[in-house]
């Protein structure tokens, strides 16, 4: 008999402990994959949005920690389109609104020029596009439409003001699918800011070869931007992915994931001590058998890891199927399904099992070091 097999039919005799103690392990697995899992694919689903477009870096007003209050000139765009090694530059409003009504929270309405490159990866099923001269006019994202129940021809509420939908597109990005888009001048007008601009979108002339350097002195070169009294303007210029990941909700989204899951984590492995200890408490004459029988102290601690790993690993699994399947019910749900998309990635399930292996050897490490320092004498006298 294999070490493994012998793994296995111990846990086989003790069936409820074995299936309560793997339902520990589901649950806070479960808890990493999709609190991990959702915050991950929000923060990959933002960083679509940029560069499905080719835009490289991202320019906002600086020394502020919530990017959607950043103010910014809409007359810097032009100087941005002059420097050397930017192929395009496109200014972008935006704003969050709540359809409460219809139990929707967090709803983004971008303000974009008519006929800028932000529009070159919109799909329009129904309607028409935007044009110039369009007022009161706005494009519905095809997953806020069917949650809305809207359709062209209809009204949408934005800020008090009734706007009509000139169209419904489909995106390649499921954020963007669940937003509105408006001319840039319409929103700036209804949120009472003029010229104002939330970021400015740059698209450079870079190769994968030199990207990296053409971006960062671009970068440089906007930062070192003055005023006409010559004092330095507060501009930060970010590499696409940092200006995500930087991006406050993406930052709140991935501290509460990672808080909430290590709190299940130690539950998780106190569930695990209190079995495995049992465990041994119970089999101490069975264990004073086998070290009677030569098993070696180190023997009998990999017997009792092994153990604590494969019930680590069966809740993993577990817990994996049961964070997909949720995330894919919530991606259905109208109040989150422009945010969530309903897949998982390999990483997230990976780091996933890897938490559940760490709570088994956690779990299962000092019963293995009590179980291994029982002499066999005293093992073999146990009642």
């Amino acid at each position: 008999m294999t070490l493994f097999t012998f793994v296995l039919k111990n846990l086989a005799r003790r069936r409820i402990r074995t299936a309560l103690t793997c339902v520990g392990i589901a649950v806070a697995n479960g808890a990493v994959v999709a609190l991990v899992g959702i915050a991950s694919g929000f923060e990959r689903n933002f960083i679509e949005v940029f560069e499905g477009r080719g835009v490289d870096l991202v320019v906002v007003e600086g020394g502020i920690t919530e990017q959607l209050t950043s103010s910014l000139d809409e007359g810097l765009v032009p100087r941005i389109r002059e420097l050397p090694g930017v192929a395009h530059a496109t200014g972008m409003l935006l704003e969050v609104l709540a359809f409460e009504q219809e139990g929707l929270v967090g709803v983004m309405v971008q303000g974009w020029a008519p006929e800028c490159v932000l529009f070159e990866h919109l799909r329009v099923s129904s309607g028409r596009t935007l044009q110039p001269g369009d007022q009161r006019q706005a494009l519905l994202g095809s997953i806020l439409a069917r949650n809305l129940k809207k359709k062209v021809g209809d009204t949408i509420e934005i800020d008090r003001e009734d706007f009509t939908i000139a169209g419904v597109f489909e995106s390649f990005n499921i954020f963007e699918n669940g937003s509105i888009v408006v001319p840039l001048a319409e929103l700036q007008r209804v949120m009472l800011r003029p010229r104002q601009l939330t970021a400015i979108a740059v698209l450079t002339t870079a190769t994968d070869v030199d990207k990296t350097a053409v971006v960062t002195r671009v970068c440089q070169e906007i930062e070192s931007f003055s005023d006409d009294r010559g004092r330095r303007l507060r501009l930060t210029a970010l590499p696409t992915r940092d200006y995500v990941s930087n991006t406050l909700q993406i930052r709140m989204a991935h501290a509460m994931a990672w808080v909430t899951s290590t709190i299940a984590l130690v539950i998780g492995a106190i569930g695990m001590f209190n079995t495995m200890m049992t465990s041994v408490l119970e089999r101490t004459r069975e264990i004073g058998v086998l070290r009677a029988l030569g098993w070696r102290q180190s023997r009998i601690v990999r017997l009792v890891l092994l153990e604590a790993v494969v019930l680590g690993l069966l809740g993993a699994v577990a817990g994996t199927l049961l964070a997909v399947l949720l995330i894919r019910g919530m991606a259905e749900v109208p109040s989150v399904g422009g945010f969530i998309q309903g897949d998982t990635s390999l990483w997230v399930i990976g780091q996933g099992f890897a938490m559940a292996l760490i709570v088994g050897l956690l779990g299962g490490g000092y019963p293995a070091w009590a179980a291994a320092r029982l002499l066999p004498t005293e093992a073999l006298r146990h009642e």
